[in-house]
């Protein structure tokens, strides 16, 4: 996509009507869309190989090229144009099956300025969500797991400190949820640190206590009953690279003073052996817990956690940031597509409302096993039911309705006709709901320089 001059996403009308054209022009530019009306679909071809739109707006029925034909020549050319269709009451057939063959969506004949407003933002914001798509792909196809996605402040800010410390040798703790995505920020560190050496990740609450020391250590050859060889531990294979310690608030604490004594020596002994082996590895630490007062009951070595402290990068969970959820949703449906060989299913304002409105405690990777079931076609799992010391029905449909609204305008930044078109309710409904649930919609507008609002 071909941004227009002034740096944003250019908009196509077509429409033969000049008082037509202009008051739908008019409506756009108010609206801070930029916008290029033509008269007729052969004007808009002849711009297209200059000026690529992100939208093509086009009435159906026109003199010469009509607006069917014209979406199937743009699209031909670029298949991931949204196309929104101006319908007359008779041409609502026709515009269904234009959906069916690609079109974005279809508005018909009267409608409102608003309506008009609503509809073509959305459209930008689907053709944003490909491209940055696309962008991902192309920026490194071999690793899209290991690619930060996301528009939110926080996954900005976590990028931002990776792509500062990855050429830098220190250590870093990570610290988030369980599924937030800790070992894809630390294999984005590798991945941009330029180190020659292996990805090495070992989880410490995953093995038992009598064999992680060796697995991180390694052993020789009669250190213990069964040790019939040498074995390489995981800090020595990772030498050169990047080692991640997941779950590290489960290491036993005999092993917390080894591996303190390994970070700052940069040297280990195997089992059964004296001597030392030197080592060149990052070493990143991951926790789901705060290591720092896990320090302070005495649970964890304090030594180690300001060892490990050098540089910290803290991962929000994703109900903290709702602007994430589209854009991974669609990441993780277009992965499942291709590594399943099918078509990547469509996706309503209904399902991301709902998906808005879920807390996701599993984080990305309750979203990423969602995004696999829809792909597959299999059934979805409900999203947020509760157990049988939950609240009464009325009062969770309450928390609900509450919670959908809320997030619903941080997501449109108080936009209530952009909000009550997500949730396909009338407005004045919207602001009933409002009313009673005590919200207001100036409270999710973005204050000059506050940057995107985010929960």
């Amino acid at each position: 996509m071909t941004p227009s001059p002034g740096g944003n996403p250019t908009v196509y009308l077509v429409e033969d009507d000049a008082m037509v054209r202009r008051a739908y022009g008019q409506a756009l530019s108010l609206a801070d869309i930029e916008v290029r009306a033509f008269a007729h679909a052969q004007a808009a071809l002849d711009a297209f190989g200059q000026d690529r739109p992100a939208v093509l707006v086009t009435d159906i029925q026109m003199p010469g090229m009509d607006g069917m034909e014209l979406m199937r020549t743009l699209r031909a050319q670029d298949a991931e144009l949204p196309v929104v269709l101006v319908t007359g009451h008779g041409d609502v057939a026709l515009a269904v099956d234009a959906m069916r063959d690609g079109a974005y969506d279809f508005i018909e004949k009267p409608f409102s300025s608003e309506h008009l407003v609503a509809t073509v933002r959305r459209a930008l914001e689907r053709r944003a969500l490909a491209d940055e798509l696309r962008q991902l792909r192309e920026r490194n196809p071999r690793d899209a797991l290991g690619t930060l996605v996301g528009p939110s402040p926080g996954m900005a800010e976590v990028r931002r400190l990776v792509a500062a410390l990855a050429p830098l040798g220190v250590d870093v703790l990570l610290h988030g949820e369980t599924g937030a995505g800790k070992e894809v920020v630390a294999r984005a560190l590798h991945a941009a640190s330029g180190r020659s050496g292996p990805f090495v990740a070992i989880n410490c609450g995953a093995l038992p206590e009598s064999i992680i020391e060796s697995e991180l250590f390694g052993h020789e050859p009669g250190a213990f009953t069964g040790a019939t060889r040498r074995r390489i531990g995981k800090i020595e294979h990772a030498n050169q690279g990047t080692l991640l310690l997941d779950e590290i608030e489960s290491m036993p604490q005999p092993l917390q003073m080894r591996l303190l004594r390994v970070l700052q020596e940069r040297e280990l002994e195997r089992l059964g052996s004296n001597q030392s082996v030197p080592i060149t590895c990052r070493v990143v630490a991951a926790s789901k817990v705060d290591l720092k007062a896990l320090a302070a009951e005495g649970r964890f070595r304090t030594d180690l956690y300001y060892r490990l402290h050098v540089a910290h990068i803290a991962i929000p969970p994703l109900r903290d940031r709702p602007q994430d959820i589209p854009v991974l949703m669609a990441h993780f449906i277009a992965q499942a597509a291709a590594r399943h060989g099918r078509s990547a299913p469509a996706w309503t304002g209904r399902d991301l409302a709902a998906w808005l409105a879920h807390d996701w405690p599993g984080n990305v990777r309750e979203l990423r096993n969602a995004a696999e079931r829809l792909c597959l076609g299999l059934p979805t799992e409900p999203l947020g039911e509760g157990d049988a010391s939950a609240p009464s029905l009325a009062a969770r449909v309450d928390a609900f309705e509450r919670k959908l609204l809320r997030d619903t305008l941080r997501l449109t930044q108080g936009n209530v006709a952009r909000a009550a078109e997500m949730l396909q309710m009338p407005r004045k409904t919207v602001y009933d709901k409002l009313q009673r649930h005590g919200l207001t919609p100036g409270d999710f507008a973005v204050r000059p320089g506050a940057g995107s609002p985010s929960i």
